[in-house]
């Protein structure tokens, strides 16, 4: 397990009796399986919902879709959302969304390829980050990947 940076999450989790539940985006459920590639995931991780269109993200966990229509679908009243949603839409504790621009097309001067908005949602409160990340497409995602537990990881340590 120790190959894994976020190896501690199970433990920052079951020690609280809490369940994750993930809303990804550009991430396509990366997420979902990094955790549940962990033995015993069944004890803390809930579900996963992977929300790539709009639809998804208004259907599965209730993104209000004039908050996608007015900021867009990478933003953070959407991530904010999505987190709050897959709290809402499971038997969570703990959330974690990601939505963002992967690449290599889709991106515009104000949204570059590579920004990512992040959202995590913990008893202690909801925070949200935008990140810009360099590289490729599996660049991107990858290191999305690797942010969104980490930060869920750096929250839940003070509570845990």
């Amino acid at each position: 397990m120790a190959q894994y940076p976020w190896a501690q999450l199970p433990d920052l989790l079951i020690k609280n009796q809490w369940m994750l539940a993930t809303a990804e985006s550009c991430t396509g459920g990366m997420i979902a399986a990094a955790c549940t590639d962990l033995a015993g995931s069944s004890s803390w991780f809930e579900r996963g919902f992977v929300s790539y269109s709009n639809a998804a993200k208004t259907e599965m966990l209730g993104v209000p879709a004039a908050l996608i229509a007015e900021h867009g679908a990478v933003s953070e009243p959407v991530a904010r959302a999505m987190a709050q949603g897959a709290l809402l839409n499971s038997r969570a504790q703990v959330a974690l969304a990601v939505t963002g621009i992967a690449g290599p097309g889709g991106g515009s001067a104000d949204k570059p390829v590579g920004t990512v908005w992040f959202a995590w949602a913990t008893p202690a409160g909801l925070k949200s980050e935008r990140l810009l990340f360099a590289g490729d497409r599996a660049a991107v995602r990858t290191a999305t990947l690797q942010h969104s537990l980490q930060g869920l990881i750096a929250l839940l340590r003070p509570v845990a």
